[in-house]
């Protein structure tokens, strides 16, 4: 599938930073792909956070994603978790 910004809202936003919700039921390996979220990219900045729940049938899958790069309309996103358990 791809991004539904019927999902995705502002959860907080102070000194022009954003925490951005975001529900779907794609895959977390889709959703950590560059350019999924393309569409945020006009009104979103680095550094903004989302938190993310992904789920494939009875599969939640949590995640804590930042914005890392966004160039020419193409957004870049890591993932907190995973960074951490393989530190």
């Amino acid at each position: 599938m791809a991004f539904d910004s019927k999902n995705f809202s502002v959860m907080a936003y102070a000194n022009g930073f954003t925490l951005w919700n975001y529900n779907t039921s794609d895959a977390l390996t889709a959703v950590e792909g560059t350019g999924y979220f393309n569409d945020i990219a006009p009104f979103s900045r680095k550094g903004d956070m989302i938190l993310l729940a992904a789920s494939t049938s009875s599969t939640i899958e949590p995640a804590v994603l930042a914005i890392t790069d966004i160039s020419s309309g193409v957004v870049t996103v890591s993932n907190f978790a995973k960074a951490a358990k393989s530190e």
